[in-house]
């Protein structure tokens, strides 16, 4: 069977109100696009009362340098002040940081297998899209015993999806240390590449391992 090599469930990592969903269902996606955004309002407005604060603090801070160079404010006056443009840059960061978390990104190059939600929907902790990342593919397969030492992590296979007919070249990725003594059988995975998207996940397939077994 042939399988998205990852699967990721996005939510949300802070509770909120969808304002945006910027992909479907088989929509192909990038690391690091922003793909949902959540309304957002309260916290734009703290960003930029935080920098308001920061700006003036910092202000502050640069007129009294001039003051201290010329004695005419204490060192302790001076490190309050210092202090105080620090603590908003703090408070600048932290707002920044709550506002970033309302848009919501792909962790990886892939494609939206489902989605969930809607613009509207709150969000809690629930799954808003499903993402597949489809390049590289993994094959699984359950292979004889017989094939158990013939077959190394790196070796060659060749993987004939059914319906596409057309050969691709594959490598073995990992290989199960446990045999299954019922069937006479192990667990191995190759590892597909498919940078063209070419191969939907979900199909069945034929495999061959050249110079080693039929």
């Amino acid at each position: 069977m042939i399988e998205p090599s990852l699967e990721v469930n996005l939510g949300s990592p802070v509770d909120g109100v969808i304002e945006e969903i910027r992909a479907d269902r088989g929509s192909l996606v990038s690391r690091g696009q922003v793909l949902v955004r959540l309304s957002s309002a309260v916290e734009a407005a703290s960003v930029n009362l935080a920098r308001g604060k920061e700006e003036f603090a910092r202000r502050k801070a640069e007129r009294n340098e001039e003051l201290f160079r010329k004695e005419l404010i204490s060192a302790q006056e001076k490190d309050q002040l210092e202090t105080e443009h620090r603590l908003a840059q703090l408070e600048l960061r932290e707002k920044q940081e709550l506002l970033r978390q309302r848009s919501i990104a792909s962790p990886i190059n892939g494609v939206v297998a489902e989605r969930f939600l809607a613009p509207g929907d709150q969000v809690g902790n629930r799954q808003i899209l499903k993402l597949a990342r489809i390049d590289p593919l993994h094959v699984e397969i359950v292979a004889p015993v017989a094939l158990f030492g013939k077959v190394a992590v790196g070796s060659a296979a060749e993987v004939t999806p059914e319906l596409l007919g057309q050969t691709r070249k594959a490598r073995v990725a990992v290989i199960d240390r446990v045999i299954d003594a019922a069937s006479g059988t192990f667990r191995l995975r190759l590892e597909l590449p498919n940078p063209k998207h070419e191969i939907p996940a979900g199909l069945r397939c034929q495999v061959r391992f050249p110079g080693i077994a039929e």
